[in-house]
């Protein structure tokens, strides 16, 4: 019997959906990634320049030693402050998913869960890491989540997922369907700029405590008997009890003289001042600006003004790119995941400031009584935020008729005072009882008469 040789046909279906796991070697060692502790503390400007140097080399890229130093950056509170200042400009706005103009209530529902909030400043960190990937899925709860791929695993470039941070190859993009990349506007991210001041900084400070621990504190001086072997042990003993602070012990019969710094006030200014400059050179590069974070002598308040425009045009920014995130790169994601986002958008709740409301309905005001501008009523609702009523008509009618119960003389509103002064008086006028006697006596005659 003569054998058959079929066709061979590649299965282009697509992967079957497998999740990314973390672990170590000891607790999870078959995981997809195996993590390794960071590298914290001890870092100089040797090791940025040389994280600097590994991240761009164009043949071989490793970027574990620059995102060790942007995690131990990100533990400076000064950073990681006007970081978190910056991001809850975004994360404060309310997001909402409209179909139409209205509200889709099964996409809100999702959106209204934690990982949504949590997915939002992620996303928000590319602009500092230069990129975040992450994995979605549905979790044994219903709902969506997803997974913070570790930076130091990924390879943007190559599009691949390393098992162990030094790792030269790894797992294509590909295996994994439901990966989604957000990439920031620089490849080394925004904390490339950051990190230096830290590393500045943190010697400063460093230097600081040292030259107040040596210079702030009393020095204590002890004399003792040098014929007494047990006197110097005594005074030691002494001298421990009572803390930390420098001592001399000194032999009766010698001189200990002490030489006091020059300067030493100037010397501390001095570190303040370099502490000063290092935070406002990362308030520049994460704020644009210095003054809405910390007070200056010589700022006033249309400087700051001018810094806090700057701020919100960097905010406005980066809630635009949310909007463009979630209506553009997600679409797939969300189709994957279940969630029908066809036909609709994803928007901001733009929520109204008192304050700008009660300027603009003076200005209203001023418009229709000064001005004699007429005006809509649907303009009226937009412009002061407030929602019209279902029954609009109804109570619109029954409001022009009390208007005209109430309006004797038929006086529009837009009537001036002195108008409405002289229809008045003409009404009561005509209102008032008329004198007919004029009618009733003829008229005197005129040079001849009665008298004659």
């Amino acid at each position: 019997m003569k054998r058959i040789n079929f066709p061979k046909f590649w299965n282009k279906a697509p992967h079957s959906k497998q999740r990314i796991t973390e672990g170590s070697n000891v607790t999870r060692p078959g995981a997809t990634i195996i993590l390794t502790q960071p590298q914290r503390f001890g870092i100089g400007l040797d090791d940025y320049m040389q994280g600097i140097r590994s991240f761009e080399n164009v043949d071989f890229t490793q970027r574990v030693r620059i995102y060790d130093i942007y995690s131990e950056s990100l533990m400076d509170p000064h950073l990681f402050s006007v970081i978190q200042k910056r991001k809850s400009g975004v994360l404060g706005r309310k997001i909402e998913f409209r179909r139409n103009g209205m509200p889709d209530d099964k996409v809100n529902e999702q959106i209204s869960s934690p990982w949504f909030l949590r997915f939002l400043e992620d996303a928000l960190d590319a602009q500092y890491w230069g990129f975040t990937l992450v994995q979605f899925y549905i979790n044994d709860k219903g709902w969506i989540d997803y997974y913070l791929v570790p930076r130091k695993h990924v390879d943007p470039v190559l599009r691949i997922i390393k098992t162990r941070q030094n790792d030269i190859t790894g797992e294509s993009f590909d295996e994994y369907p439901d990966l989604l990349m957000i990439r920031g506007k620089e490849p080394l991210g925004v904390l490339a700029r950051c990190a230096p001041y830290v590393i500045y900084k943190r010697g400063t400070v460093g230097d600081w405590a040292q030259f107040s621990e040596l210079f702030g504190m009393p020095i204590r001086k002890y004399t003792y008997d040098a014929a007494d072997p047990d006197a110097l042990t005594a005074a030691m003993d002494a001298a421990r009890s009572q803390g930390g602070a420098a001592t001399y012990f000194q032999p009766e019969g010698s001189n200990l003289e002490f030489v006091e710094t020059g300067n030493t006030t100037g010397s501390s200014e001095l570190y303040s001042s370099f502490v000063d400059r290092c935070n406002a050179e990362m308030s520049k590069a994460v704020l644009g600006n210095t003054l809405t974070t910390e007070a200056s002598e010589t700022g006033t308040q249309a400087l700051g003004t001018v810094h806090n425009k700057v701020e919100q045009e960097l905010v406005e920014q980066d809630a635009l790119a949310i909007l463009n995130l979630l209506n553009y790169d997600m679409t797939d994601q969300f189709a994957a995941l279940g969630v029908n986002t066809a036909g609709g958008e994803f928007v901001y709740v733009e929520e109204a400031d008192l304050e700008q409301v009660k300027t603009k309905a003076e200005l209203l005001e001023k418009a229709v009584s000064v001005f004699n501008l007429p005006m809509s009523d649907d303009y009226l609702y937009e412009q002061l935020n407030i929602e019209r009523p279902d029954n609009y008509e109804q109570l619109k009618a029954e409001m022009e008729e009390k208007k005209k119960a109430a309006n004797f003389f038929g006086l529009s509103s837009f009537s001036s005072s002195e108008e409405q002064g002289e229809v008045a008086a003409k009404h009561l006028a005509d209102k008032s009882p008329q004198n007919r006697t004029t009618s009733f006596f003829a008229d005197a005659p005129h040079g001849n008469g009665a008298l004659d």
